[in-house]
Protein backbone atom coordinates (compact mmCIF):
# COMPACT_ATOMS: atom_id res chain seq x y z
CA UNK A 1 0.00 0.00 0.00
CA UNK A 2 2.98 2.62 -0.10
CA UNK A 3 4.15 4.20 -2.98
CA UNK A 4 5.64 2.83 -6.22
CA UNK A 5 7.70 4.47 -8.18
CA UNK A 6 4.95 5.48 -11.07
CA UNK A 7 3.18 7.43 -8.23
CA UNK A 8 6.20 8.96 -7.55
CA UNK A 9 7.23 9.78 -11.02
CA UNK A 10 3.71 11.23 -11.22
CA UNK A 11 3.68 13.54 -8.15
CA UNK A 12 7.33 14.70 -9.24
CA UNK A 13 5.73 15.46 -12.85
CA UNK A 14 2.57 17.87 -11.14
CA UNK A 15 5.07 19.39 -8.49
CA UNK A 16 7.69 20.63 -11.78
CA UNK A 17 4.45 21.39 -13.83
CA UNK A 18 2.67 23.45 -10.84
CA UNK A 19 6.33 25.38 -9.69
CA UNK A 20 8.47 25.07 -12.73
CA UNK A 21 11.84 24.10 -12.80
CA UNK A 22 13.47 27.63 -11.71
CA UNK A 23 11.70 27.73 -8.23
CA UNK A 24 12.26 24.30 -7.86
CA UNK A 25 15.92 24.86 -8.11
CA UNK A 26 15.63 27.98 -5.77
CA UNK A 27 13.94 26.00 -3.26
CA UNK A 28 16.40 23.56 -3.65
CA UNK A 29 19.31 25.99 -3.34
CA UNK A 30 17.74 27.65 -0.34
CA UNK A 31 17.12 24.33 1.48
CA UNK A 32 20.74 23.18 1.18
CA UNK A 33 21.97 26.51 2.34
CA UNK A 34 20.11 26.17 5.64
CA UNK A 35 21.14 22.87 5.73
CA UNK A 36 24.92 23.69 5.36
CA UNK A 37 24.15 26.84 8.05
CA UNK A 38 22.44 24.31 10.44
CA UNK A 39 25.93 21.93 10.45
CA UNK A 40 27.98 24.92 10.60
CA UNK A 41 26.48 26.03 13.64
CA UNK A 42 25.94 22.79 15.17
CA UNK A 43 29.97 22.30 14.58
CA UNK A 44 30.53 25.75 16.06
CA UNK A 45 28.61 24.66 19.32
CA UNK A 46 30.29 21.42 19.47
CA UNK A 47 33.98 23.32 19.69
CA UNK A 48 32.99 25.87 21.88
CA UNK A 49 31.30 23.61 24.85
CA UNK A 50 35.31 22.34 25.48
CA UNK A 51 36.51 25.79 26.47
CA UNK A 52 33.44 26.48 28.10
CA UNK A 53 34.01 23.25 30.59
CA UNK A 54 37.71 23.57 31.08
CA UNK A 55 36.92 24.38 34.55
CA UNK A 56 36.83 21.15 36.72
CA UNK A 57 35.63 23.22 39.64
CA UNK A 58 32.05 23.37 40.48
CA UNK A 59 30.36 26.59 42.27
CA UNK A 60 31.05 25.33 45.98
CA UNK A 61 33.29 22.62 45.59
CA UNK A 62 35.81 21.77 47.78
CA UNK A 63 39.40 21.95 45.49
CA UNK A 64 41.97 21.06 47.45
CA UNK A 65 41.84 19.43 50.93
CA UNK A 66 43.96 20.66 54.12
CA UNK A 67 44.66 18.81 57.77
CA UNK A 68 43.79 20.85 60.37
CA UNK A 69 44.44 18.20 63.35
Amino acid sequence: MGLSVTHLLVVLAIVIVVFGTKRLRNIGTDLGGAIKGFRSAIKEGEESKPAEAKSDAIDGEVTAKTDKD
